[in-house]
């Protein structure tokens, strides 16, 4: 996208409020022939005043037009900030809805500073576009463009010396923003990456500290500061080239109107007021040929930035609803996965031929190396992405013809990195259900057995637990977690190593409950850990994106398969499994 595509599609956004941009466009075209006016009127008097003329009446004409001016340039002042910081934030609002909706992988391709750099960046542009054009471009142009053919009217000789002053500006101009355009790319390109940097550090700020990087990370930041600064001071010295170009021939211009003024006026075909109003209409137009270039200047600066944002607010959602989709109600839970192939795509990963059944209330442990597909299996059934080849059913029917909301309130995940946001821990828990009450919310905490450290804490629910938990210990982090997915009562439950963080006796005492509160739901379990194995009606294991056992535990730990070599690795330990065998079953 070239400069004036993306000036224009930015200016297209302001047609949701059409009726007050028209206002302003109005405002702006009025706003110009009033200062266009304003020489002429001028020039007006000076004539009458050398030719003993009654000046009262021209006065009268140009202080009602003035006092219009006024109005109007105040209506446009207000208006346009008004319509341009209300817009800002409709816009940001969008592009943040498009940006969570987008699938991990590109967030974690492009990295949060990026992102966040292209939305926070992107949106500011456009605010300033938006008032940059409200309240100078568009008066700018039209009083260029209604100037010529008013200058030409009253002395063609003195209107080609401006018409002049106009070719060099557009040339300068255009020669400047030859050289910048994919100068001013690369600077936008050293932004992102600093901002991507800035957004990795402090995103992992204790790993910093503790392998004592914080030099190596300052020298690191240093580097693309420097090479930013290496891409931007070229661009920089081509602009204020074009300023020293444009003020050399804004003052020439003016030399020559005088000069020619004065010789026609000596000659007798020009009056002194003619040569005072070519004056002002040198003044104007310099005036308006140097918000021109300083518009060309900021959107060529602003393209490179405006871009990432409209790229970001095109990316495809990769999983789109049907526009028949319907509701799931009543979910019992049943799962299917009918011959599914993914690939992502890189094409060097993901799920092939998978093909198995969860009746309505089992449970399911998906185990194997990682990187063998266990997570991606879990994304397709939560419709995170949709697969190439096969069919995902709950209840019979395809998940792609169910509704995003419905399918996703249908499905409780507990992930491994738990995901916490730097609110409070009543409002991280409520996020399993925003409706739920103080009492639901410490019924779901004590059954994560998390009620007692939540206590301890300062301000006990209301405690704030900093970016991302920092504030807990893992094991706090992954109860919180829990506490979030038993709130929301959903029928078919996902746990990718939910334990993980936990000590011995807590993650016996959560597994109890845990047992308890999963009774009649689905549930997909992403585990290494033998107690959250050994139970389950049906075990599946993975390789290399297809699942290559299924069965029970006695059954995959007799058949001297892959299972029995992770056993055997130490990753399950079958001792435990003896122990804590109360029977399986197939799902």
């Amino acid at each position: 996208m070239n400069f004036i595509k993306i000036y224009w599609r930015g200016l297209k956004i302001l047609w949701s409020q059409r009726t007050l941009a028209s206002a302003l466009v109005v405002a702006a075209v009025l706003a110009s022939l009033v200062q266009l006016l304003e020489p002429v009127l001028f020039g007006r008097v000076i004539d009458a005043l050398t030719g003993g003329r009654d000046v009262w009446h021209v006065l009268l004409v140009w202080a009602v037009i003035g006092i219009a001016g006024i109005c109007v340039s105040v209506f446009q002042g207000i208006m346009s900030d008004r319509l341009a910081h209300r817009q800002r934030l409709t816009v940001m609002g969008e592009v943040f809805e498009r940006a969570i909706a987008l699938p991990y992988s590109y967030h974690s391709e492009r990295g949060s500073g990026r992102v966040v750099r292209s939305i926070l960046s992107g949106t500011d542009q456009l605010f300033a576009l938006w008032l940059s054009f409200l309240r100078e471009h568009l008066s700018s142009l039209v009083g260029i463009v209604v100037l010529v053919p008013t200058a030409l009217s009253m002395d063609y000789r003195l209107a080609s010396v401006l018409f002049a002053l106009a070719l060099i500006y557009l040339a300068a101009n255009w020669f400047i923003l030859k050289r910048t355009q994919g100068r001013q790319a690369r600077v936008e390109s050293h932004h992102q990456d600093l901002f991507g940097r800035v957004g990795d550090v402090i995103g992992n700020v204790t790993v910093v500290q503790s392998y004592t990087r914080l030099l190596d990370e300052k020298r690191a930041l240093e580097e693309i500061m420097s090479s930013l600064l290496h891409a931007q001071f070229p661009v920089l010295t081509w602009w204020g080239l074009l300023t020293v170009i444009t003020r050399v021939a804004a003052t020439i211009t003016m030399v020559c109107v005088l000069g020619v003024g004065s010789f026609l006026v000596s000659r007798g075909e020009l009056s002194v007021g003619s040569v005072v109003a070519f004056v002002g209409f040198s003044n104007l137009l310099i005036t308006k040929l140097d918000q021109m270039s300083s518009f060309v200047s900021r959107a060529v600066a602003q393209a490179p930035a405006l871009t990432n944002f409209f790229e970001l607010l095109d990316q495809e959602v990769l999983t789109q609803e049907s526009p028949h989709a319907i509701a799931l109600h009543d979910v019992r839970g049943e799962v299917r996965f009918d011959q599914v192939d993914f690939t992502y795509s890189d094409k060097k990963n993901g799920v092939y031929g998978l093909n198995f059944h969860v009746g309505a209330g089992k449970t399911v442990a998906l185990v194997g190396p990682s990187g063998s597909g266990k997570s991606t299996t879990l994304t397709l059934l939560q419709r995170l992405f949709d697969p190439q080849v096969g069919r995902i059913l709950i209840d019979g029917c395809d998940v792609r013809d169910a509704t995003l909301l419905s399918l996703r309130q249908a499905i409780a995940t507990v992930f491994q990195d738990t995901g916490l946001f730097n609110r409070s821990i009543a409002e991280n828990i409520r996020v399993g259900r925003p409706t739920a009450s103080d009492a639901e919310v410490e019924d779901a905490a004590r059954q994560a057995d998390a009620h007692e450290f939540i206590m301890n804490k300062p301000g006990g629910y209301s405690f704030i637990i900093g970016e991302r938990g920092t504030a807990l210990s893992g094991g706090e982090r992954q109860r919180i977690a829990i506490a979030r997915a038993i709130i929301k009562q959903a029928p078919i439950l996902i746990f990718d190593e939910a334990t993980s963080a936990l000590d011995n006796e807590s993650e016996r005492r959560i597994q109890m409950t845990l047992t308890k509160w999963r009774t009649g739901k689905t549930t997909l379990i992403i585990a290494h850990r033998l107690s959250t194995v050994v139970n389950a009606d049906l075990i599946l294991v993975f390789e290399k994106g297809r699942i290559v056992e299924s069965g029970g535990f006695d059954e995959l730990r007799d058949r001297g398969g892959l299972f029995s070599r992770l056993l055997a690795s130490g990753n399950l330990t079958p001792t435990e499994a003896k122990e804590s065998t109360h029977g399986t079953g197939n799902a």
